[in-house]
């Protein structure tokens, strides 16, 4: 009998390639293993479950363990592979107790996803500091803001969250004040979340404006929106330290010690890859696996896929990692069909994102950094224009902020950025096809955009940056 399809992470890829695979192949086995209880749940619903956007946290769940059973998959969770052997075509699995078991594989998908990573903050330990990349996290975090007395735990209804963990935060008094290191999208997430409970946020960053990736534009936007409910934002601001003995008492900001009950970490992350260490494995940006248009490793008949891997971008055609939910689904789903012997590319990448600060959405495409732009090989020129979000005398229009950004020389769009309170952030997704068309900013112009005063200007802010832009191409 043919060796077992082997997925190893029971998230967003590896259950979209098990389930995948299992439809395409039904008479092959697929085994996946997962090293904690968590599975198949939604890492960017997290800050709207601590704001209490979202009721329960079941709610945050797409698959239940007796449903992916229900799909003929075995899966086996509390079990960690911790090391591949490529050429005897086996992995080592450890149990919860520390006992090790061979596990042989026909195909293997390595779906780690990543970590959070806390730079030089050693948030272990200590009491009121925390990270936000798992659901434990957000249980915790979401029991630490409550008053004790008035904590419902009946929020926390999944059989998988720490309840030690739950419980220990829950008991603590609630905090006053908070401090959110770092300005990308878990910091500006998490920001509106713990304000919304009623915690005074403060929140650091290290650059000149919030959401660095997505552009100036976006940035100050997004800081005027928080500063306009009540969160303090600190630029050009980095963080050296977290202080306390047992329980956070303060940051220290360039020396300068800020009070606080409350921190939490959000300065990027890192793919969890120590699983192919000593293999010899090529990785890519970011230390993630590289592979080609089907999820294809260096290894033979080993795949990656989502937060641990890398794809194409784009624009530049080149490796690039860009750990996002969509693109660690859509590239699970191609594997499953590849390895079940119907070939499906993953799909290029072009860092196509969207986050919102209370009222005001922003939302990202493509390449944004003229640096980026010309260590591509680009000669780029922007605008930045605004323009309605409607007609103006319809009720609800909004001023709406369009940056685009181009390469002079053959006029193709190579990104852009919207922000605005009003529909702002789905308008990326026309951007995000004009990218993956290749179109240039003259095409992108004459494009047939929908207009109905309740929906749209005329010229739709899309249109009017595309008009402009091109004038200065010209010019």
């Amino acid at each position: 009998m043919t060796d077992p399809f082997v997925v190893v992470g029971a998230d967003a890829a590896g259950l979209s390639a098990a389930s995948k695979f299992r439809r395409e192949a039904p008479d092959r086995e697929v085994v996946v293993f997962e090293k904690g209880r968590w599975i198949s749940y939604a890492y960017c619903g997290m800050p709207y479950f601590i704001a209490r956007y979202v009721d329960h946290m079941s709610d945050l769940l797409s698959l239940s363990p007796s449903e992916v059973d229900e799909r003929g998959i075995d899966l086996r969770r509390g079990r960690e592979v911790v090391a591949v052997d490529p050429d005897a075509k086996r992995v080592t699995v450890e149990t919860a107790d520390g006992d090790r078991v061979e596990q042989a594989y026909g195909d293997l998908l390595v779906a780690t996803g990543a970590r959070a990573d806390s730079g030089p903050f050693d948030v272990r330990g200590l009491d009121g500091a925390f990270t936000l990349h798992d659901m434990d996290a957000a249980a915790a975090i979401d029991a630490y803001v409550a008053d004790p007395d008035d904590y419902d735990s009946d929020r926390v209804d999944v059989s998988a969250v720490d309840r030690d963990r739950v419980e220990r935060n829950a008991a603590m008094p609630a905090p006053e004040t908070a401090a959110v290191v770092g300005g990308g999208y878990v910091g500006v997430e998490v920001a509106e979340a713990l304000s919304e409970r009623g915690v005074d946020v403060r929140v650091f960053h290290r650059s000149g404006h919030l959401l660095s990736p997505f552009g100036e534009a976006v940035g100050n936007r997004v800081e005027t929106a928080l500063e306009a409910e009540g969160v303090s934002v600190r630029t050009d601001a980095p963080v050296e330290a977290l202080v306390g003995d047992e329980r956070i008492e303060a940051i220290d900001v360039g020396g300068d010690r800020v009070p606080v009950d409350m921190a939490v970490v959000g300065v990027g992350i890192r793919p969890n890859t120590e699983l192919l260490d000593g293999t010899g494995v090529d990785l890519g940006p970011g230390g993630a696996v590289r592979v080609d248009d089907h999820g294809r490793t260096s290894l033979p008949d080993v795949y990656a896929a989502g937060d641990c891997a890398t794809a194409r971008h784009a624009v530049t055609g080149e490796p690039d990692w860009m750990p996002l939910g969509l693109t660690a689904n859509r590239a699970g789903r191609a594997i499953g069909a590849t390895v079940a012997g119907d070939p499906a590319p993953v799909g290029d990448i072009a860092g196509t994102a969207a986050v919102k600060a209370f009222d005001t959405e922003g939302a990202r495409v493509g390449i944004l950094d003229p640096e980026a732009a010309e260590a591509a090989g680009f000669d780029p020129v922007s605008e930045t224009v605004t323009a309605g979000s409607r007609s103006g005398y319809y009720p609800g229009a909004a001023e709406t902020e369009v940056t685009l950004v181009a390469d002079r020389d053959t006029g193709r769009l190579l990104g852009g950025s919207v922000v605005g309170t009003d529909r702002a952030a789905i308008r990326i997704d026309t951007l995000a096809t004009a990218i993956e068309a290749d179109m240039t900013v003259p095409e992108v112009e004459r494009l047939d955009l929908a207009y109905a005063p309740p929906f749209s200007p005329v010229w739709d802010p899309i249109l009017v940056a595309a008009k402009v832009l091109n004038g200065k191409i010209e010019d």
